[in-house]
């Protein structure tokens, strides 16, 4: 039960490797909420979770083990959070830049397809922002946590509305 059957230096490695293959793939696969997530999204980090088990622990199954591995991805987590603080070199290479997907009405299908945004997706956004169409929309982003800011054209000329409501009347 609590006996180690590798060295803990080892399990610090093998979670760290992973946690850095995972965090590689999981940047490489887009930007998404975890309550954005689609059936198909929980289960890969389901499936993911399970198979980098046995890399994680070197097919240690002890609680010694467990609780040494926990705390080497909660750890390192920690300090990848820290690194990216301070550096936006790393920030931007751990979690990417905004990306503008409409401007002045103009949508740019290239940044959607690189985003792999379906256009249900967008529009559940400028809906709920309260935007029937692009047109309706000064500027929306694709935000680096997966979310999308929706800032709305205003209903005067000159004017411009970010709230979705006009100027004034918001009470």
């Amino acid at each position: 039960m609590w006996p180690l059957t590798l060295t803990w230096w080892e399990l610090i490695f093998r979670g760290i490797v992973v946690y850095a293959l995972l965090l590689f793939f999981l940047r490489l696969a887009g930007k998404r909420q975890i309550g954005q997530m689609a059936p198909f999204d929980l289960v890969l980090l389901l499936v993911l979770s399970n198979s980098v088990q046995n890399a994680m622990n070197g097919g240690d199954n002890s609680v010694t083990a467990g609780a040494i591995s926990a705390a080497t991805l909660v750890l390192f987590n920690d300090l990848v959070g820290f690194a990216s603080f301070k550096s936006r070199r790393l920030e931007a290479l751990i979690e990417g830049r905004p990306q503008i997907l409409i401007h002045n009405g103009q949508l740019f299908p290239a940044v959607m397809k690189r985003a792999h945004l379906t256009h249900h997706e967008l529009n559940a956004a400028l809906r709920s922002a309260g935007c029937a169409c692009p047109e309706q929309v000064h500027c929306a982003i694709l935000e680096n946590n997966g979310q999308i800011s929706v800032m709305t054209r205003s209903k005067n000329p000159g004017e411009r509305d970010f709230t979705g409501e006009k100027a004034g009347l918001n009470g």
